[in-house]
């Protein structure tokens, strides 16, 4: 069961919070196991040299299984760009290819591939929407042969419009390109299956959807890329790093898999207990039944916001969305919402609502009562009393 989670949050009363997107609220089993770490660091002579390896193995297992992937696929990242980074590094692309984005991407893509563009003299090809037209059917009305790279996400990470990825990685396969996802948005929320999708690379966040701490995500790998060339350097990723009385013993060989592209301090002793605990629970809840639960909360959301003429997208992922607020009040809703205990995101045109399991009935009521005050419509009433 995963509806009416609030209890496993520390969230107070009188706080509605939507803007998971932006960054979750930990989960109490997360604070706990952040201060057990902690007390634990701090006496070191209690770490072993298996604590090294263990916390970091199980980390990339959970995420694994979340997606449809092994352990041997997944690399231990601090952010999306440093993904992105190891998938620009081990792509190539032909001078005069292009490589395919989304307008008004997440700034961290868009920066790798023009680096990416300088070192191989391919270009960037921004993909736009016209009237009435979804991105799937944009991204596939430009995928051609010239295409070298699409890099796409799950859902706009400004307003939560959907992408049908099926669709996108067959296209992408046809003409030869490679597939690069930023999941930063939807891993957590949105089923995910790479062994159906096969892309090259996915990255995301474990800060968002994945109720983590800040600084550790996570990157899938194809296989067909295990063999590549690493950001860094560092001895924990090579072959038997775990017999410490040997590390001067220097091997060309890495571990197996994926983690060749692991960052140096993927350990993280103080952080990694935190990630476990909010992985075993997205597992325990599984991934569909998470998106089930949203899903609820959003078309909630949704009917509210029809029912007042605000715009959000069609087709859009289960987990968030984007209302579209008048502009003559733009500036006054985030304000007027904060000073009332509810929290979203503002990005671009869109005031982002992106709710969570702690979300209640109560707090959408809030939100839309102040809507209705900004906009002036404060007899308006909502779906629940």
């Amino acid at each position: 069961m995963t509806a009416g989670a609030r209890e496993l949050f520390d969230i107070p009363d009188g706080i509605a919070y939507f803007n998971t997107a932006s960054l979750a609220p930990t989960l109490r089993a997360g604070l706990a196991a952040g201060g057990e770490a902690l007390a634990r660091r701090a006496r070191p002579w209690l770490i072993r040299g298996d604590d090294w390896f263990t916390g970091a193995e199980e980390r990339r297992g959970l995420f694994a299984g979340l997606i449809g992937a092994t352990a041997d696929d997944i690399a231990l990242v601090p952010a999306t760009s440093y993904g992105l980074a190891v998938a620009a590094a081990n792509l190539s692309a032909r001078a005069g290819s292009r490589v395919l984005v989304l307008a008004g991407e997440y700034p961290s893509g868009v920066y790798t591939w023009r680096r990416f563009t300088e070192r191989t003299g391919a270009s960037m090809l921004t993909v736009e929407r016209g009237p009435g037209q979804t991105w799937t059917e944009a991204v596939l009305e430009r995928l051609d042969e010239s295409v070298a790279v699409v890099s796409v996400p799950q859902v706009h990470w400004t307003d939560g419009a959907s992408l049908e990825l099926d669709r996108i990685a067959e296209a992408t396969r046809a003409v030869g390109a490679a597939l690069v996802i930023d999941a930063s948005q939807s891993a957590g929320a949105m089923p995910l299956d790479v062994s159906g999708l096969r892309p090259d690379f996915l990255v995301s966040v474990g800060y968002k959807w994945l109720l983590g701490p800040f600084g550790l995500g996570y990157l899938y790998v194809d296989a067909a890329h295990h063999g590549g060339r690493p950001l860094e350097e560092n001895w924990i990723l090579r072959e038997d790093a775990q017999d410490f009385a040997r590390l001067v013993d220097y091997r060309d060989t890495y571990q197996p898999g994926a983690r060749r592209f692991d960052v140096g301090g993927r350990t993280a002793f103080e952080l990694t207990p935190m990630a476990v605990a909010a992985l075993r629970q997205l597992t325990a809840w599984t991934v569909p039944g998470v998106a089930d639960a949203l899903a609820n909360i959003t078309d909630r959301i949704a009917a509210e916001a029809a029912g007042r003429d605000l715009p959000f997208p069609h087709p859009r992922g289960p987990h968030m969305l984007g209302i579209t607020v008048p502009e003559g009040v733009r500036g006054r809703v985030v304000p007027a919402l904060e000073e009332s205990g509810v929290f979203v995101g503002a990005r671009g045109t869109a005031i982002r609502i992106s709710p969570h399991l702690h979300t209640t009935d109560e707090d959408i009521d809030r939100l839309f009562g102040v809507l209705d005050t900004v906009l002036g419509r404060a007899g308006r009433a909502s779906g629940h009393a």
